[in-house]
């Protein structure tokens, strides 16, 4: 296995070293120092900026590291796996399975807009009344629902069917993985992604129950 040297950033005290996401395309860690938590983005296709993930903290990993990080990387192998340690930071080998996730479960910023907008009320706002209205009445008319019903799914696998099919059709984005579904969920409410479709999971327990 190759493993990337890591880098040294003169921006912010950390190291930093690309992998390969396998959807495709680079991804770029950040170590600080100063924190056990990684900075973690993806690298767009189209304009080549950085896009950190939504729960990396833009005052701790801002925008200029990332890209200092993408300039000192270029050419350099891809680390496959496994998050090392800086220097100076502790060691936490139980994060790495954590980062690998993330990374694998980058989601693209233009199909998470296009989400968001579907969902956006009169005043702006993301509202989940709406997004749970819309897959409620998914639910109701989808025959596949019905089958997976029948066939004794569990409310998980109907949940991910559903929301998974309304967010391709959205994005237009057939090749969108589950993973990538269930970690926009995530980003859709970073306190309680499970508030999301309180609604849905609802309506789906009803119907579980018939």
């Amino acid at each position: 296995m190759i493993r990337t040297e890591l880098v040294t950033l003169t921006s912010i005290p950390a190291t930093a070293y690309r992998q390969k996401l396998p959807a495709g395309g680079s991804g770029i860690v950040i170590l600080r120092d100063d924190s056990a938590q990684p900075g973690i983005a993806s690298i767009s296709k189209t304009s080549g900026e950085p896009i950190p993930t939504r729960n990396t903290p833009a005052k701790l990993f801002p925008k200029k590291a990332f890209q200092e990080a993408m300039e000192l990387t270029v050419g350099l192998p891809y680390r496959k796996r496994g998050m090392p340690t800086s220097p100076a930071a502790p060691e936490t080998p139980a994060a790495e399975p954590e980062v690998e996730a993330v990374l694998e479960e980058v989601v693209d910023g233009k199909d998470y807009a296009k989400i968001v907008d579907t969902y956006l009320d009169k005043t702006g706002k993301l509202s989940y009344a709406l997004l749970n209205k819309d897959l409620i009445a998914f639910a109701h008319r989808s025959s596949r629902v019905r089958a997976m019903i029948d066939g004794g799914a569990s409310e998980d696998e109907l949940r991910l069917y559903i929301v998974g099919t309304k967010f391709r059709n959205i994005t237009g984005n057939r090749n969108l993985t589950d993973g990538q579904v269930l970690r926009t969920a995530e980003l859709l409410d970073e306190v309680s992604p499970k508030g999301v479709f309180r609604e849905l999971n609802d309506e789906l327990r009803k119907k579980l129950k018939k």
